[in-house]
């Protein structure tokens, strides 16, 4: 159960529109310096920005009439080993970087980390071609990182290009965005999740994939990480929780809790399936296309009350594991959220 890292990948389904307007721009001639990848997390941007990055690396070889706009190269070109192998020395990677000390990732990308970007780029290129850098999960920036980016992208050397992939570009410098060509991906299809679960899961019967891919909002890596978290049975407690709304006895919120917190992931997957399923019931039932149990549940309260518990819910979530606090006492906490005594008469909103 797994997919190729991004850098190994040799596959890019549902990004056609993207991957073709990367080919067209370096076909033109007239490549933008910077391109800001964007949007939700697990859909393939680091994926097609490696692949572009081999791309370019081999030559912007043309592709066979068949393959049209594609990037793709096959896995057996040397080119593709070496950044799978991240052994190619026009290519250099940016991320958020292990900390030795907390043994775990660190969330912030330092000035450390970026520092030898400008150098980088200045280089000429070992290969006589061009100098890459995939810069991945750029909101990740400090000030003093995204302030040593800018630097880099205000002069950009001929024949380099960096690519900046992001979850939340809102996050980003308004001057590095400005200075980036925007390239926004979209959740997959069906059909292009479909595919990418069959390949990574093919023993899984076609019809818990179906449910997974509905689960994980056309993000491939969020599947993943929902099979691995037992999304699945997290997602069927999160549906009895709310149907049980609005009483929900302290009792059970605390054997909720306590079976959430065997696993040093369920809390965060059980919160963040739940404050999904209350976007998804609120949503619905602004726009008038509801079914019934999202009907009853956003009819609890005023909608705009709604949209108070799924911030403090998300809020709750980003301390308790910013802080290390009790996971169990913050899920009793965010359940009484739900059904606290704060809680508003049935309510509908015309």
């Amino acid at each position: 159960m797994s997919l190729e890292p991004p850098r190994a990948n040799p596959i890019l389904l549902g990004h056609e529109a993207a991957e073709a307007a990367l080919h067209e721009a370096a076909r033109s001639g007239r490549l933008h310096h910077a391109w800001l990848l964007a949007g939700p997390p697990g859909i393939g941007k680091a994926t097609l920005a490696f692949r572009f990055a081999r791309w370019l690396l081999a030559g912007a070889p043309q592709a066979a009439e068949a393959l049209g706009n594609s990037l793709a190269l096959p896995p057996e070109h040397p080119v593709f080993r070496r950044v799978a192998a991240a052994g190619h020395a026009d290519l250099l990677t940016v991320e958020c970087a292990y900390d030795e000390k907390r043994h775990r990732q660190r969330t912030e990308i330092v000035v450390d980390d970026v520092r030898t970007i400008p150098g980088f780029l200045r280089l000429t290129p070992a290969e006589g071609g061009w100098r890459v850098v995939v810069l991945d999960g750029a909101e990740a920036m400090n000030r003093n990182a995204a302030n040593a980016v800018l630097k880099a992208l205000e002069e950009p050397p001929q024949r380099s290009a960096l690519l900046l992939v992001s979850n939340a570009p809102g996050r980003l410098l308004p001057t590095i965005r400005s200075r980036c060509r925007l390239l926004a991906l979209s959740p997959l299809d069906m059909t292009a999740m479909g595919e990418v679960l069959g390949r990574a899961l093919p023993e899984m019967p076609e019809a818990e994939r179906e449910k997974l891919a509905l689960l994980a909002g056309g993000s491939p890596g969020r599947a993943l990480d929902l099979v691995a978290e037992e999304g699945v049975a997290l997602a069927g407690l999160v549906g009895e929780v709310l149907r049980g709304l609005p009483e929900l006895p302290v009792g059970r919120a605390h054997e909720v809790a306590d079976a959430l917190g065997r696993s040093d992931t369920a809390f965060a997957t059980f919160m963040d399936l739940l404050r999904a399923a209350l976007a998804a019931a609120v949503g619905a039932a602004a726009r008038g296309g509801a079914d019934s149990e999202q009907a009853r549940i956003a009819g609890l309260r005023p909608l705009a009350a709604w949209s108070d518990v799924w911030h403090a819910l998300g809020r709750l979530q980003d301390d308790t594991e910013r802080f290390y606090l009790d996971k169990r006492q913050a899920i009793v906490s965010g359940l009484s959220l739900l059904s606290g005594p704060e809680r508003a008469q049935p309510h509908r909103d015309q």
